[in-house]
């Protein structure tokens, strides 16, 4: 993708030598779209149906399940130990920050632990999982580091994007304050660091190659918000109630 810079990222460094900055400039047009989305404008002009929500925080349980695990493969496989220690605390905030954000939305839209469990994991959330768990397992570090890359960068961004708009609406409230927080920008700025010092190192086809899963898993990004506005289920029924997971 060749898009050009609407605006320059708010959260790293902005320089424009960066390795970040040529990332950005790669999935420019994608975020855009995603700002651009009715899934997210409905978060704060009071237009989102509230079961689109609740699918999307369903399907944000099954596939923040199979992003812990690739945060931990990403850090086995990391230059250093300081960088394991990063992608190991990281995974482990996951059950620590973001199932806690769930454990307070859930009960405010009438699920609980046990329903989202029974929901199943919908084409979008599978595909983009079965991306993930693939990159890091098959790739080197810089293809999975680029691969887990969108999900932190892309929410800090809709973040910063969205909480100078609020929302009336005080679960949808909560969802943007989660991600538009300086801790939350201290934890990308730190990978985003760190994606700066490792681009540099890459050969040409090592750099094309992390480059192209960066893409792909930011595509993915705009593809979980457009299922969850979709309600995103099977197309093909199946005759058991388990199959499809």
């Amino acid at each position: 993708m060749t898009s050009s810079i609407a605006a320059p990222p708010r959260i790293g460094s902005g320089l424009p030598d960066s390795w970040t900055s040529r990332l950005w400039t790669d999935i420019a047009g994608i975020f855009d779209a995603i700002t651009a989305h009715p899934f997210i404008t409905g978060l704060t002009d009071g237009t989102l149906d509230a079961d689109a929500f609740t699918h999307y925080v369903a399907q944000d349980v099954h596939y923040l399940r199979a992003y812990a695990r690739a945060l931990a493969v990403v850090g086995a496989k990391a230059p250093t130990l300081a960088d394991t220690a990063l992608f190991a605390r990281h995974a482990a905030e996951v059950l620590d920050v973001e199932l806690e954000l769930h454990g307070e939305l859930l009960p405010a839209l009438g699920l609980s632990a046990e329903a989202v469990d029974s929901v199943p994991v919908a084409p979008t959330t599978q595909a983009y999982n079965s991306y993930l768990i693939a990159t890091v397992y098959d790739g080197g570090f810089a293809d999975g580091l680029a691969a887990v890359l969108p999900c932190y960068w892309i929410y800090a961004e809709v973040g910063a994007e969205l909480v100078h708009r609020g929302s009336a609406d005080p679960r949808y409230q909560r969802w943007i304050d989660s991600y538009a927080g300086d801790e939350f920008a201290a934890t990308v700025t730190d990978v985003l660091d760190l994606a700066d010092r490792v681009g540099p190192t890459l050969t040409a086809a090592g750099e094309a190659a992390a480059r192209a899963h960066f893409v792909a898993t930011a595509r993915y990004e705009w593809m979980f918000f457009d299922a969850a506005h979709r309600r995103e289920t099977w197309p093909a029924p199946t005759t058991g109630t388990s199959a499809a997971q």
